[in-house]
């Protein structure tokens, strides 16, 4: 099984949006939970968002109700929206399919 690929991230200005977008492969897709994790410079890697096969949701507490976490099982695709950014949002966000970690995409949130 390939590792997965992210896309989208950049830089925005606070109070922005951005979409991060990861590619999974695999027959297991459908059936593996996936996930968003971030790393900050100096900290370490934090769970943002997760969603399971079924698509049951859970979320940072930082991150509640400003950003989703989707899927489409049919493209193997994971999704996460992310309003309302904040400058402490900036990170290296990394995408979890099964067991797969992918390289990772910069997200830099100016002030």
């Amino acid at each position: 099984q390939m590792r997965p690929v992210e896309s989208g991230g950049g830089l925005v200005q606070a109070g922005g949006s951005l979409r991060l977008s990861c590619a999974a492969s695999g027959t297991i897709f459908s059936i593996s939970p996936s996930g968003w994790y971030r790393q900050a410079p100096g900290k370490q890697r934090e769970l943002v968002a997760t969603i399971t096969s079924a698509g049951s949701t859970n979320y940072a507490d930082s991150v509640k109700g400003r950003f989703t976490i989707s899927r489409d099982n049919a493209k193997k695709m994971v999704y996460l929206q992310m309003n309302s950014l904040k400058p402490e949002d900036t990170a290296v966000y990394y995408c979890q399919t099964g067991v797969s970690w992918g390289q990772g995409t910069q997200v830099t949130v100016s002030s």
